[in-house]
């Protein structure tokens, strides 16, 4: 992507499709493309960024467990109402919050800062590779012959979804299964990533204005990643 019209209309083709909305019409995407940001890997901002959503992560639970915040019970829902179970398959919300305690995941500038907001601002949010995408992106519930690629046992293998979950894809394969469960190793963050997709999702009771919260706070972070950075982005929500 060269500029921001070019940005602008890769998120004009998504889509939810009704299926979706039809298992949540509540559910909302917002769809952040931004172009022009020097790679690199973990650092300090990141690690700093990280810290303060552990420890806020932290206080919110207190004794409460995991499952019993109203953001990951929304979600657990959602994954029950497409036949997925909770308790073996976790939201990405949920499977960051667990690992509060030991620690987030550290893994590169982008993703070390899409996991820190997620956590801060309590939503499930995903962030891939812009230009490893065919086609716009879409919220889809699979047929079950769409081609996932993913490691397995350390090896490199093509998987694929169970018919009627939810997942979101490009025109050549799966880039996430189970709505925000686990990403494609094709379109993943990599430390030599430039332009970027992030997918902020939204279920009831996160309210539209802390929904665009979270994605204000994404791009202020954004805008540190290079003097030429751009940014488009596009809410996605039922009719």
């Amino acid at each position: 992507m060269s500029d921001l019209g070019a940005l602008d209309l890769f998120l004009a083709g998504a889509r939810v499709d009704a299926g979706v909305f039809a298992l949540r019409p509540d559910y909302r995407a917002l769809l952040i493309a931004v172009d022009g940001l020097v790679p690199g890997p973990s650092d300090r901002a990141g690690e700093e960024l990280l810290q303060t959503a552990e420890a806020a992560a932290r206080h919110r639970l207190g004794d409460q467990r995991v499952e019993d915040l109203p953001a990951v019970a929304a979600w657990r829902a959602a994954y029950r109402a497409f036949g997925a179970k909770p308790q073996r398959t976790r939201h990405s919300l949920e499977g960051l919050l667990r690992r509060v305690d030991a620690g987030l995941p550290r893994v590169n500038r982008l993703t070390d800062l899409y996991n820190a907001v997620s956590v801060l601002h309590q939503l499930p949010l995903g962030g891939e590779d812009l230009s490893r995408y065919v086609g716009p992106p879409r919220l889809v519930r699979a047929i079950g012959d769409e081609p996932f690629d993913t490691i397995a046992g350390g090896a490199d293998v093509v998987d694929h979804p169970d018919p009627g979950e939810a997942i979101w894809c490009d025109s050549v394969g799966v880039t996430c299964r189970r709505w925000n469960w686990r990403q494609a190793r094709r379109t993943q963050l990599r430390d030599d990533t430039t332009a970027a997709l992030f997918i902020l999702d939204a279920l009831d009771p996160l309210t539209d204005e802390a929904l665009h919260g979270a994605a204000d706070d994404l791009v202020t972070h954004l805008s540190r990643f290079g003097p030429e950075v751009r940014v488009a982005r596009r809410l996605v929500a039922g009719p």
